[in-house]
């Protein structure tokens, strides 16, 4: 009888079926590759698409009222429009936007923290109170939102209708002038302080408690000067109660072509200005950066955001986040050098 196990005895493989198997399962591991990257490209689209999936907290260091907390609502109703997610603004006052300041600067870097930064709170406060907790290097750039430049701002009495006058009336009577500011360690004292030092001149600083009462005093003839913004003057600019003798910027003011800015009018360099925009924690994802740089320049695009900076004289910017980048790192390092050759001190917060 035949025997039928022998058709399931074992036999040697062939070296044809040998590399055919091998083959097999190189093609087998390499698609288990393509499927793991694909599975990880996939998740890593699905995290940068998924940002924001919470509200997200924009911290305006100011009170409520002012134009820094004007400028918070604003983009926290554009935003919230165009992220899909809230911007809920949080107002933490105090010790000249620093008490907001530090606790953006403590938040978790998630994206979901934000600080609508001025030139106050980012680039003069840090040199001004020696124990501060922050500095601009613990935030990221998102954006510039909004500037508007300061003026050299004289009461009518004042006999120079021109900087080059002012500086040359200053000159000959050192001390005798005086310009008032929001208080020492303001942006307006340091502005102050920057003009005195490139024009070479002695004018005395007024610190009050807020622009309001230096604006009425400069305007009731009680101080000399001020360098200030237009929105603060605009009544006044037109009745001929204050006399604008230039504009620090290296660019003429939109609503008022007709005044030299400070290069023009004899003292090139001379810039100054009120800035406004968004910075994160340091470490925040790059991606939740973006998307709201992005968003950001969108609002900026907006009739209605751009009427409202119209009426504050305020000039739209926008920008990448490097570019807001280059621009602190230029406030700090000028701001400081004023600071401390003008021997600024501030004891308390």
């Amino acid at each position: 009888m035949p025997k039928f196990n022998t058709w399931f005895e074992p036999r040697q493989s062939t070296m044809a079926e040998k590399q055919t198997v091998r083959g097999f399962a190189a093609i087998g591991a390499a698609l288990a590759m393509v499927v793991s990257l694909s599975a990880g490209l996939w998740s890593t689209t699905v995290h940068a698409q998924a940002f924001p999936t919470k509200p997200v907290k924009l911290i305006v260091p100011f009170a409520p009222g002012g134009p820094t907390d004007i400028m918070g609502r604003v983009l926290s109703q554009q935003l919230s429009g165009t992220l899909g997610e809230q911007v809920i603004v949080d107002n933490r006052a105090g010790a000249g936007g620093t008490i907001g300041a530090e606790a953006a600067a403590r938040s978790p870097a998630d994206g979901y923290t934000l600080l609508l930064a001025t030139a106050s709170t980012l680039a003069m406060a840090p040199p001004l109170y020696p124990h501060l907790s922050y500095s601009a290097a613990d935030f990221v750039p998102v954006g510039l939102f909004a500037d508007a430049p300061f003026m050299v701002v004289v009461n009518s009495s004042v006999p120079a209708n021109t900087l080059k006058e002012f500086i040359a009336l200053a000159k000959a009577r050192p001390g005798a002038l005086s310009y008032g500011s929001a208080g020492v360690g303001n942006i307006l004292h340091v502005s102050g302080e920057l003009f005195k030092s490139m024009a070479g001149v002695d004018i005395l600083h007024v610190p009050y408690k807020g622009g309001a009462p230096a604006r009425a005093d400069l305007v009731a003839g009680r101080i000399d000067a001020m360098f200030e913004m237009y929105a603060t003057f605009r009544a006044d600019i037109p009745s001929g109660k204050v006399k604008v003798l230039a504009v620090a910027s290296s660019k003429h003011h939109p609503l008022l072509a007709d005044i030299p800015t400070a290069a023009e009018a004899g003292l090139p360099g001379y810039e100054a200005s009120a800035w406004f925009g968004l910075v994160a924690p340091k470490g925040s994802p790059s991606e939740a950066v973006n998307r709201l740089n992005a968003d950001m320049q969108k609002a900026l695009k907006s009739k209605d955001v751009l009427d409202l900076l119209a009426k504050l004289a305020f000039a739209p910017r926008g920008g990448s986040p490097e570019d807001f980048g280059r621009l602190i790192n230029g406030e700090v390092a000028k701001w400081a050098r004023v600071i401390k050759e003008a021997g600024i001190k501030v004891d308390s917060k």
